[in-house]
């Protein structure tokens, strides 16, 4: 019994509460990072895998010799039918897959039909990968109206820099207002990756400055961008859940918050899994 990328069960949960990490179940980035520094604190091969030494370590006790695992077998990129997708998606958006797949743990056509269905329908069948706030004053009080008290959106509607400088300042790692960070780090990417943070995260990952050029953000890494909101918040178990209604649902609420659009995503997800499948 080995525990690492891909894995989701509860002996993931439980290590994930020993390291302080969300008892999500899922392993991803996230915790395969927390468990080589707890392997490297306790003299430990830091190879980010739990195997028998690191849970009798962690635990003291043996590891289970079985449990309750869901996997779905795993597929390498390579061998994604992806030209099935050429007319259906952009050829760009599909140059895109294979490196995003690798490294963001897309391992099956599942995973890859539902996030490349959420993303279709976030960034408009992958037009948009920067946020629009061209918002005009009635726009900002329905959206921002917390932000837009009494008559002040006024001032600041079709001013795109002046309102996301206001709505995430002092958020997400941003500075204040004036700092025009808000601006700075708004949405970019299929599904907006937004705030200082998350810039700072995600280009840690890839190994790019996205806080001095955050703009690589939408014209290089658009879907990896998504693909690391996907990893990073344990979704790929709510695409392993299956290929039904149910599931698309599950997806959505935690992409979208809610239900917005799920005709069209579900829309996304039939089409895109029946070409790939």
């Amino acid at each position: 019994m080995l525990l690492k990328r891909g894995v989701n069960n509860d002996l993931v949960k439980k290590v994930q509460g020993k390291l302080g990490v969300e008892q999500v179940g899922n392993f991803g980035p996230k915790t395969e990072a927390a468990i080589k520094e707890w392997q490297s604190s306790n003299g430990l091969t830091a190879d980010g895998i739990v195997g028998p030494a690191t849970w009798k370590k962690m635990f003291g006790e043996d590891m289970p010799s079985a449990a309750p695992v869901i996997e779905h077998a795993v597929i390498p990129p390579s061998e994604f039918k992806l030209d099935a997708l050429k007319g259906h998606i952009p050829d760009a958006v599909i140059a895109q897959i294979p490196d995003t797949a690798a490294k963001f743990n897309i391992t099956n056509p599942l995973r890859l039909a539902h996030f490349l269905a959420q993303c279709a329908h976030e960034s408009g069948n992958f037009r948009a990968v920067s946020e629009n706030l061209n918002y005009s004053a009635k726009g900002l009080k329905g959206v921002f109206g917390k932000y837009f008290p009494g008559e002040l959106a006024e001032s600041y509607a079709r001013k795109p820099e002046k309102i996301a400088s206001r709505v995430y300042g002092n958020r997400m790692g941003n500075g204040d207002e004036a700092s025009g960070e808000g601006y700075k780090f708004r949405g970019r990417g299929y599904i907006q990756l937004t705030g200082k943070n998350n810039y700072t995260k995600f280009g840690s990952f890839v190994g790019e400055d996205t806080i001095a050029n955050p703009d690589l953000v939408s014209e290089k890494y658009p879907l990896a961008s998504a693909a690391f909101f996907f990893d990073s918040n344990g979704l790929w178990k709510y695409c392993d859940a299956g290929a039904d209604e149910s599931a698309v649902k599950n997806v959505t609420r935690r992409v979208n918050g809610g239900y917005n659009g799920l005709e069209d995503r579900l829309k996304h997800f039939n089409e895109y899994y029946n070409l790939l499948k």
